[in-house]
């Protein structure tokens, strides 16, 4: 689960953000193979269902693609997509809530990027 996921989150959009975060960090490039379904259920105590249901997620948005009776890869130009997806979901989602928590705790850029460096 990303920093930013709610605990309150549905199951398979956490485990989706964490697929997310691994092909976007490079863990997995166009053409790997994502783990099974059952190796990934194992892996977060998840129900399989679940996993599939956020695998689905991916292969619907044109991430993935399932290759019968061997696994699901990542496609040609999917981490470039994704990165573009996410971003424009952080600035439409997560964003307001921290700008609105920055504003409420009285902090500023400048107080953010001295925190950040030190």
């Amino acid at each position: 689960m990303t920093a930013l996921e709610h605990e309150d989150s549905p199951v398979y959009l956490k485990l989706r953000a964490i697929i997310a975060a691994a092909i976007l960090r490079g863990q997995y490039r166009a053409g790997d193979q994502l783990p099974s379904v059952r190796a990934l259920a194992a892996e977060h105590n998840a129900n399989p269902l679940t996993v599939a249901k956020a695998y689905q997620s991916f292969q619907d948005d044109g991430y993935v693609e399932v290759r019968r009776g061997v696994g699901m890869f990542v496609l040609p130009g999917a981490v470039e997509r994704l990165r573009v997806a996410e971003r424009d979901r952080f600035l439409t989602s997560y964003w307001p809530r921290v700008r609105d928590h920055i504003q409420l705790l009285g902090l500023d850029a400048a107080d953010l990027l001295r925190h950040e460096l030190a």
